[in-house]
């Protein structure tokens, strides 16, 4: 396995700057995901580390060596793509162990690594198969197949699972999730799917406009979003958000919502967040407000409860009867609200 580094990594398309003076550092062995909407530049991002874009400046590191301007196959990089690229005419066999016979890899070698690759991914008995006898969870199995009889130093994934359904995308994610920890390779997964970011990433770089927003590991970009942008990407449904005044002891105050947050921060004009899931919908709740929305979620329901003007979410882990219309009471864990800077929209220090 390899680390990457990007430093001062600059990318123009025509006449549009996609990235500029971007740094990033992989460590070896990690699951680092590209998080962001469409657009944001993380696939561009991850087509220059494959050398399948050029830069416009800055340089890109695997395993220590300069590889800016090398080409893609001098990279030691397998990569996956969102389409499967598979050759129609060829057997499944023949299709993962195309790039090692085009290389001239020994006959033995091919074999020993196809049976490795089918063995991780359970493909020992479709190998004589042709991608038309395949469904499309099998044929993206096919394609990382591909990319693991390389035994690359880095592994480079293109929203491999967004042509799936929901279903085969749970599986296959589980299933990259333990290949992962069985190689312990370096893996670089460009997604837009938070629930594919949460479960797989040992860290996240959440990307707005060619930017990186945050960089940490799951459960901090969750917990302490840095921004309002990664707040609000981040969560389903997304954060509460209301604007307000806060003062020099940690007194929010709205035309909504009155909270002492116990947090001491600059006074003066905020937003404060608050996840569904820190709502407490209970008899004992400290404030009021009416039935707006349920969503039904199985084992969960979203219910929406109207305050003044504003309708907040919050969720309920259990099979209480709500109609529209109801007054209810709710609480608000303060130990887990976060309050940003109205202007700038980022953190407020000490929170």
């Amino acid at each position: 396995m390899s680390n990457v580094c990007l430093r001062k990594l600059s990318i123009t398309l025509g006449a549009n700057e996609i990235i500029k003076e971007l740094d990033l550092s992989v460590e070896e062995g990690e699951f680092l995901v590209l998080l962001g909407p469409s657009g944001c530049g993380k696939s561009t991002l991850l087509h220059s580390v494959a050398g399948l874009i050029d830069v416009s400046g800055g340089t890109v590191e695997i395993g220590g060596a300069d590889m800016t301007h090398a080409d893609p196959s001098e990279r030691g990089i397998g990569m996956v793509f969102q389409s499967y690229a598979l050759y129609p005419t060829m057997t499944v066999a023949k299709n993962m162990s195309f790039g090692l016979r085009i290389a001239g890899t020994p006959k033995a070698e091919i074999e020993r690594r196809l049976a490795r690759a089918a063995e991780m991914l359970h493909l020992e008995a479709l190998l004589d198969r042709k991608p038309a006898q395949l469904s499309g969870g099998q044929r993206q199995r096919v394609a990382i197949g591909r990319a693991l009889v390389r035994q690359a130093g880095v592994f480079l994934f293109d929203e491999p699972l967004s042509n799936l359904d929901a279903k085969l995308r749970a599986e296959l994610r589980r299933e990259l999730k333990l290949l992962h920890q069985t190689l312990r390779s370096t893996m670089i997964y460009v997604t837009h799917d938070q629930v594919e970011a949460m479960t797989l990433a040992t860290r996240i770089v959440v990307m707005r406009a060619g930017v990186i927003q945050q960089i940490g590991a799951p459960s901090e970009v969750y917990e302490r979003p840095a921004n309002l942008f990664v707040a609000g990407f981040l969560g389903s449904p997304s954060m509460n958000f209301i604007e307000g005044e806060l003062d020099a002891l940690g007194r929010f105050t709205s035309s909504s919502l009155m909270l002492d947050t116990g947090i001491e921060a600059k006074a003066g004009a905020v937003v404060l967040g608050i996840r569904p899931e820190h709502i407490s919908v209970s008899v004992a709740g400290q404030f009021e407000g009416s039935v707006a929305l349920v969503e039904p979620m199985g084992n969960h329901q979203i219910v929406w409860i109207a305050v003044g003007e504003r309708k907040l979410s919050a969720i309920v882990n259990d099979t209480r009867v709500f109609n529209l219309g109801d007054a209810v009471r709710f609480g608000v864990d303060t130990r887990r609200v976060s309050l940003f800077d109205k202007a700038s929209e980022q953190r407020l220090a000490g929170t």
